[in-house]
């Protein structure tokens, strides 16, 4: 150990000296050897990331890429040039409602709309909607940092006491901006009392004031708000739209996506473009980077089933082909496809095989040769079998949604369409039977089919039942009074009761009776009646039931009859001293007397 009375005031301190000498292959404390000094030529070169690499963390593309001018903002024209025009004259509202479904950019808006009412440059100084270049509070208004301009959560501040707070503020004149605005999100929650404060404050604001209203549900708003604001609804974006700019997006991050995987994102997305940014963020790191993301990736990473495979399951519906139907959709099940979402791709499928129909296969927004297949469709199906198909399927994917087991009810949902696809409608039935052709129909195997009126929808009021031709029958029925008395003869006494009191025919011929409903008439009336005259008849017969037209029911025409011989008998100069002599008196009954008849003599009697 050195000696400290060695050190003069002129001597270097200790850690100044020079290290001692040691031996290279000496170990140190850790029994390691120590390693050289590393030269300026030995030092590793440690290179920097490049851009978008470093460790920052990740921006989510919705944010990335929020617009930052009007001319951004996409499918909202109308109100990006309703704007303009208003700042331009210089009419600008005192608040501004924005409403729209989740996604469509009313916030986004709503800053935009803080930035123009605020914006200045050194050589704009008043409000504009041109903010290509950024003004003096532009920044500090996007970074959500500028104390003019109040971003508000009403979910969070639904009392009322808190909005008078608020609107004690009002009254002040801004700091440094041009305006003090203030930007209510989500304005619907708020409650009564608190709208209540804020009507005199948004009815009389204060000149220095703007207020920005944004709502998904525009009905909770009350109208005293709604009539104090410029409303904008801001618009769900097509999905066309949204393909090009997701493949704007795509382009810029370096990412490659199939066309028709952009249009599964956008279709996914339902008009909104955070929802869709959401999306193709989640797409592009379906596949290692450089990687082109498919459709078959985008499906699987959706839960869709194949577009190609439910067009082939709408294809086997239409034709009636059950197995072909429950096949297809077995294996789209066994792929993890929902039964719900299936059920939305053929009423999907539905309304493009109607409107090809109508404007043909180039109206349909998907390739070219799926709309080939659903124009075919179309094109081999009346308007009304479609119709009638939509109907059905609403009410199917209604059932498919609230059934416990999903699976086993599209199966059902299918059968049931499989079976009623190839069903003659009622004008072509009715054509059919006026020419004496067969009434088919039902898929494999025929059997009952159930329509109704003009539409083909199943009710009570207007059934309409076709019955498979059978083997002739002995009874021959021409009139609906054969029809009566054939009901009496075979004691359906249901039948014959209901028969009576609410058909009111309307027009008969062998095989056919049109009928209008009485009030109260059983929804299956018509339906026993044709299975009753197939059974005892052996031939089809065709029931239908029309709004109106029809003649009297038997029970009607009774009560009628009864009432004018009622009349009749109360007309009679002796009944009627009879009832004037006995005030209160009413007639209860009226009996028929029956004449015996007399008779005939034998030729002896005569000539005795």
């Amino acid at each position: 150990m050195a000696d400290h009375d060695d050190l003069s005031p002129d001597s270097a301190p200790p850690w100044d000296e020079a290290p001692a000498e040691r031996d290279e292959n000496t170990a140190d404390i850790f029994g390691e050897a120590p390693a050289p000094a590393a030269s300026e030529e030995s030092r590793p070169v440690v290179e920097t990331p490049p851009e978008g690499e470093k460790g920052d963390a990740y921006t989510v593309l919705a944010r990335k890429y929020r617009p930052r001018t009007f001319e951004d903002l996409i499918g909202q024209e109308a109100m990006v040039r309703t704007l303009a025009n208003a700042f331009s004259t210089g009419r600008i509202a005192h608040a501004f409602m924005l409403t729209g479904v989740r996604g469509v950019g009313k916030t986004t808006t709503a800053r935009l709309l803080a930035r123009a009412l605020n914006y200045e440059t050194d050589t704009v100084k008043g409000p504009s909607v041109d903010l290509t270049q950024e003004g003096y509070h532009c920044r500090a208004i996007i970074e959500g940092r500028h104390m003019d301009v109040l971003e508000l959560d009403a979910a969070s501040r639904t009392k009322v006491d808190e909005m008078r707070e608020l609107l004690d503020g009002v009254r002040y004149a801004p700091v440094e901006a041009r305006y003090k605005v203030y930007i209510i999100d989500e304005v619907h929650m708020l409650s009564t009392a608190a709208f209540n404060a804020l009507l005199k404050t948004l009815e009389e604001p204060p000149p220095h004031a703007k207020f920005i209203f944004a709502t998904t549900e525009i009905r909770k708003v009350p109208v005293t708000i709604l009539s104090r604001t410029q409303r904008f609804d801001l618009r769900r974006v097509e999905p066309d739209v949204l393909v090009k700019h997701f493949d704007k997006i795509s382009a810029k991050e370096g990412a490659r996506i199939e066309t028709d995987a952009l249009a599964l994102i956008a279709r996914a997305a339902e008009g909104s473009v955070r929802d869709g940014l959401s999306l193709l963020d989640q797409a592009i790191v379906q596949t290692d980077r450089g990687a082109t993301v498919t459709s078959a990736v985008v499906r699987d990473m959706l839960g869709l089933a194949d577009r190609g495979q439910t067009i082939a399951l709408f294809e086997n519906v239409m034709a009636g082909k059950t197995k072909g139907a429950l096949e297809g959709f077995r294996a789209l099940w066994g792929f993890g496809a929902d039964p719900a979402v299936v059920m939305l791709d053929v009423l999907d499928h539905c309304h493009s095989s109607a409107v090809s129909k109508a404007l043909g296969p180039d109206a349909l927004s998907m390739p070219k040769e799926q709309a080939a297949r659903l124009a075919a469709i179309g094109a081999h199906t009346s308007a009304g079998t479609l119709s009638r198909l939509w109907q059905m399927l609403l009410k199917a994917h209604e059932e498919v949604r609230r059934a416990p087991d999903a699976m086993a009810a599209a199966e059902m949902a299918l059968i049931r369409l499989c079976y009623a696809a190839d069903l003659p409608g009622p004008e072509e039935a009715l054509k059919a039977l006026r020419d004496g052709a067969p009434i088919g129909g039902g898929g494999p195997g025929g059997g009952v089919a159930i329509g109704g009126g003009s539409g083909g929808a199943v009710s009570a009021q207007a059934p309409m039942i076709m019955v498979a031709p059978g083997q002739q029958a002995a009874p021959v029925v021409a009139s609906f009074d054969d029809v009566m008395a054939l009901i009496a003869a075979k004691r359906d006494i249901g039948l014959r009761l209901d028969a009576e009191q609410y058909i009111r025919p309307i027009s008969f011929r062998p095989g056919a009776i049109t009928f209008e409903a009485a009030p109260g008439a059983p929804g299956n009336l018509a339906g026993r009646l044709v299975r009753f005259l197939k059974e005892h008849t052996g031939q089809p017969w065709l029931v239908a039931a029309e709004g109106g037209g029809g003649a009297e029911s038997l029970m009607e025409r009774q009560k009628r009859e009864e009432r004018e011989a009622l009349e009749e008998i109360k007309s009679d100069p002796f009944v009627a001293s009879v009832l004037s002599a006995f005030p209160g008196a009413e007639i209860v009954e009226i009996r028929k007397l029956l004449t015996p008849e007399t008779p005939p003599l034998e030729p002896d009697e005569e000539e005795g």
